[in-house]
């Protein structure tokens, strides 16, 4: 969407604090022994309390108020009272959600614990990578511009990209207008940020795939080629200049 009034800017302010909030209490709530089912459910509490609905269940019908990925699994991964969280697993969570006709999106992976199976150095490097491409984005910029950088940081940090997992516009709808914003160089996509617009951007920086395969259960993805994967996401409004971070208090890239 494109802001053009107040009352949009407070919209979209209003689901980002509701998106935002619910991923930092459940960073912060999920403990080694705990089922991901335990966290999305403390997730989708927190939602229901600011009025929000669960994007993925509204849009798609998807099992589980938030999606949570464990290790080698990169996105989309149903809460589960069978999958137990232990010390040094890679998570991820994403919360997407709509309130009043506004939606938004935001998502981050991290390390529970200790870091024993040395994760904590591709988490960083993820969100430098996003904290970088936010720094460039611009009205008027092009897509493919920012693809270009999240690619090349990666690469320069011994990384690859998932390449059929991006970024979106959002605002009123979970996914619109610019449609896809990828994590790599697509030169056919000519399409440039335009100032006021609201988008999701999102790095999915991989050790060792470059696609995203889906599993016997419908909804998770895995890499083709094995290894893992770290995600961090915001939601932001596009400026002349620096965007606004509409999920800054998720604190993810702290």
């Amino acid at each position: 969407m494109s802001i053009s009034t107040e009352s949009e800017l407070a919209g979209m302010e209003k689901i980002s604090e509701a998106v935002a909030t619910t991923l930092k209490e459940m960073r912060q709530f999920a403990k080694p022994g705990m089922s991901t089912k335990q966290v999305d459910e403390f997730g989708g509490q927190l939602l229901k309390e600011f009025g929000a609905k669960s994007a993925p269940a509204l849009t798609y019908g998807f099992p589980g108020w938030t999606c949570i990925s464990v290790n080698n699994e990169i996105a989309h991964g149903i809460p589960s009272d069978t999958k137990i969280l232990k010390e040094g697993d890679l998570i991820n969570i994403d919360v997407s959600a709509e309130l009043d006709g506004f939606w938004s999106d935001n998502g981050g992976s991290f390390v529970l614990g200790e870091d024993i199976h040395q994760h904590q150095q591709l988490v960083d490097t993820s969100k430098m990578i996003l904290a970088k491409a936010i720094s460039q984005i611009r009205g008027g910029m092009r897509i493919a511009e920012l693809g270009r950088l999240i690619e090349t940081e990666a690469k320069k940090s011994g990384y690859k990209v998932i390449k059929n997992l991006t970024g979106h516009g959002i605002g009123r709808q979970l996914h619109e207008e610019p449609g896809e914003i990828a994590n790599y160089y697509d030169p056919y996509n000519s399409k440039r940020f335009r100032k006021n617009s609201v988008v999701a951007i999102e790095t999915f920086i991989s050790t060792n795939s470059t696609i995203a395969n889906t599993l016997k259960d419908g909804w998770t993805l895995v890499g083709n080629k094995g290894g893992f994967v770290a995600q961090h996401e915001h939601t932001l409004v596009i400026t002349d200049g620096q965007p606004v971070v509409l999920t800054e208090m998720n604190e993810i890239l702290n």
